[in-house]
């Protein structure tokens, strides 16, 4: 038992603990690689690395405008969706080698059961599928949307929702291919997080417009049920140690719901956090949700002027790439929340 699944389930999440770092760009995705105990946070042009215990910087990796960040536990190799990605030793944090890819990737996650990372793309090609052993592409696959988050069972079966056609595709991770559209049915409408319990077979989704999460059965996409929570949703997921679903929102709120049996499911809590807090990862040890955000730098800040033209650079470059917009100086918040 983790040492918060030792306390008693009726005590509330809270914030626990908040580390901020001044810096410049913009930020998406946080990671957090729970074999080795680091969190990741790309933000501009590199990719920051911090202790998952105690939040201390650890390292960086350079040259990567990236998104997110997935590490495979057994090849020891990091990624980042980025353009090209780049691959680097998880230990070392030394850049083994860049891979060119199509689309413009965003999230990203790795896939047990074939050990490969998946960079997903708005744009074609949806997914492309990178053997982490040695970085080389397994192919892509054109998911019919575009897609956020995914989440694998270990068993074959890879689900990713489609933002674009308020979907669930479900993927073959074998074939690579889809094999089923599971539709929201107007109980949601642009699904940004998922979170899956692999016991029960359930899908937990998003969604921005209605406000929901969506319960839906992963065998065959039925609807459960669904459940309010908060304005701006962007990141979510499951912990099977707590039998919580859980939804970072961008209105600075985290709505946690607990799933009593497999049919029977309530917002437990919606803990306060931050505005723009919305991506979030889990500390797996410590069954602690950690989320991130930028705050605007305080007025008249050391190193914001230098700061502030070597970002408007950086980011006048990204957008001729189609990258992110914005993110001048700011203070990155690491926001743990936990019981």
């Amino acid at each position: 038992m983790s040492a918060s699944g030792a306390d008693s389930p009726s005590k509330p999440y809270k914030i626990l603990q908040m580390t901020q770092t001044m810096g410049t760009g913009a930020i998406d995705y946080v990671y957090a690689d729970n074999a080795n105990r680091r969190l990741y946070v790309p933000r501009g042009n590199q990719v920051l690395v911090f202790d998952l215990d105690s939040l201390k910087e650890a390292g960086k990796i350079n040259d990567a405008r990236a998104r997110g960040v997935a590490v495979d536990p057994k090849s020891q190799h990091g990624f980042c969706s980025s353009s090209p990605v780049v691959m680097w030793d998880a230990k070392t944090l030394e850049t083994i080698k860049t891979i060119e890819v199509q689309g413009r990737p965003d999230g990203i996650l790795y896939e047990p059961l074939t050990e490969r990372i998946y960079v997903l793309s708005h744009s074609q090609p949806n997914a492309t599928v990178i053997n982490a052993k040695d970085g080389t592409i397994a192919g892509t696959i054109d998911l019919g949307g575009a897609p956020e988050q995914g989440a694998s069972d270990g068993k074959g079966h890879l689900y990713i929702d489609l933002e674009d056609k308020d979907q669930v595709a479900v993927v073959d991770v074998k074939d690579l291919k889809v094999t089923a559209h599971y539709d929201l049915a107007g109980k949601g409408g642009g699904p940004a997080g998922l979170g899956l319990d692999i016991k029960n077979h359930l899908l937990f989704a998003m969604c921005h417009d209605p406000q929901t999460c969506v319960v839906l059965n992963a065998e065959d996409g039925k609807i459960i049920t669904t459940l309010p929570i908060g304005r701006g949703t962007d990141s979510g997921g499951f912990n099977p140690n707590t039998m919580e679903a859980f939804s970072s929102q961008g209105d600075g709120t985290l709505t946690i719901i607990k799933e009593t049996s497999p049919t029977t499911f309530e917002v437990e809590q919606t803990v306060q956090t931050k505005p723009r807090a919305k991506t979030c990862t889990l500390d797996t040890k410590n069954d602690h949700i950690v989320l991130i955000c930028v705050e605007p730098a305080p007025a008249g800040a050391a190193g914001t002027t230098n700061a502030a033209a070597a970002t408007a650079s950086a980011d006048q470059a990204s957008r001729k790439q189609g990258g992110r917009k914005g993110g001048g100086p700011g203070m990155l918040d690491v926001i743990v929340v936990g019981r």
